[in-house]
């Protein structure tokens, strides 16, 4: 690390403007959202029924179960959900 002691990182850091609302939003709000993604891959895994629901059609599967089909969500939950073998 450089020169710098905790207490010059802390002035610094007090010259920073404040996150954006959206964003705080945004990160309180990811780890319950993951969460809940994990139960849906979860489901997926031991459903075969579900799992073809969710890979023929993700954005209504997800509205339908609640979620936001938000882009970036729609595209995580699609690496990871299993195969449709």
């Amino acid at each position: 690390m450089s020169g710098y002691d905790e207490e010059r990182i802390a002035e610094l850091l007090r010259l920073l403007k404040p996150a954006p609302e959206a964003w705080v939003r945004a990160a309180q709000e990811l780890p319950l959202a993951l969460r809940g993604l994990d139960d849906l891959v979860e489901r997926a895994r031991a459903d075969d029924r579900f799992r073809r629901t969710l890979i023929a059609d993700l954005e209504s599967a997800l509205a339908a179960e609640g979620y936001e089909p938000d882009p970036t969500v729609v595209e995580l939950l699609r690496r990871r959900l299993p195969p449709d073998d």
